[in-house]
């Protein structure tokens, strides 16, 4: 019972994380290079942890860190990138909020986690929740966007959950040090592509890169990957729905926003379906689909 609550802890790290990243990129990092921006986020975080595990990957683990780079990473940026470009950021957010549903049937289908009536109704209200957070509205957007969007959430969903099936033996630490070395890679190649040379970055901008590399992106996604190794993939996407919480609690603290009484029933509603669910996910008995995860840490060999 208390690792299983210790891991739910640790799931709710990443999406408060990537929830405080709206805030940086809309205040210090350039507005007219979100590719670089996602770039300087993930190739640095990938540098960072191969320092602490100066190992490549070898055998199938090339192609398979390759996949799940591109899809986790590379893909998801840049599908992230075209859907806030082509829809209003509220609309977005609402579609990601089908998150964890997506992860939910991704788990049944590949590691045959069923979920339960309890699971999917959370997820569902959740998801219902979100939109009335971040205040949809009738503005216009392209059906391309929406494809964007939708393309993001399942491209992270059947990621996320290729690297729970596949982890055997493997640190943690190690695929998601593989997996944002060739995200990164990619997305500085798109970048490169589509937007030309670095943009110039002052002080200020540096201290946000480095907070999103080392805090929003290389912990995040250790904890991400720690916890659904840990935990049913489906109680990690409804913690996952802290993202859109966090995005606008940072908007209250430091932005100085303010909420309507519709964005505070959508914050009751997002929150009480988050701990509907993880009472009920504590309360369960884990079922055994697979093998132990791996530490997030290696252990030490005696090796380089």
């Amino acid at each position: 019972m208390e690792s299983k609550l210790r891991w739910m802890l640790i799931a709710a790290i990443p999406p408060v994380l990537w929830g405080s990243t709206y805030f940086v990129n809309s205040h210090f990092m350039p507005a007219d290079s979100p590719l670089w921006g996602a770039a300087l986020r993930a190739a640095p975080a990938g540098l960072l942890l191969l320092l602490f595990v100066r190992r490549l990957p070898s055998g199938s683990w090339w192609w398979r860190s390759a996949l799940l780079g591109l899809l986790n990473i590379g893909g998801f940026f840049l599908l992230i990138f075209l859907a806030a470009q082509l829809l209003p950021s509220a609309v977005a957010s609402s579609v990601m909020a089908l998150a964890p549903i997506a992860l939910t049937l991704s788990a049944w289908g590949l590691l045959g986690q069923r979920p339960t009536a309890v699971l999917l109704a959370g997820a569902a209200l959740g998801a219902l929740g979100v939109p009335l957070l971040v205040g949809v509205g009738s503005g216009n957007f392209q059906p391309w966007g929406l494809a964007a969007s939708l393309g993001a959430m399942a491209m992270n969903s059947v990621g996320s959950i290729l690297a729970r099936r596949w982890q055997g033996d493997i640190p943690i630490l190690h695929t998601t040090c593989w997996q944002l070395l060739w995200g990164g890679g990619a997305l500085v190649v798109a970048a490169l592509l589509l937007e030309g040379t670095p943009p110039h970055l002052g002080l200020p901008q540096i201290g946000a890169v480095a907070y999103l590399s080392i805090l929003a992106t290389a912990v995040a996604y250790l904890c991400w990957f720690g916890a659904l190794a840990h935990l049913d993939a489906g109680v990690v996407g409804v913690v996952g729905l802290l993202n859109p919480v966090a995005g606008v609690t940072v908007g209250l603290l430091v932005g100085h926003e303010h909420l309507g009484a519709t964005q505070w029933l959508g914050l009751a509603i997002v929150l009480g379906s988050m701990v509907a669910v993880q009472a009920h996910a504590a309360r369960r008995r884990p079922a055994n689909t697979h093998p132990a995860p791996a530490p997030l840490a290696p252990r030490h060999t005696g090796r380089g």
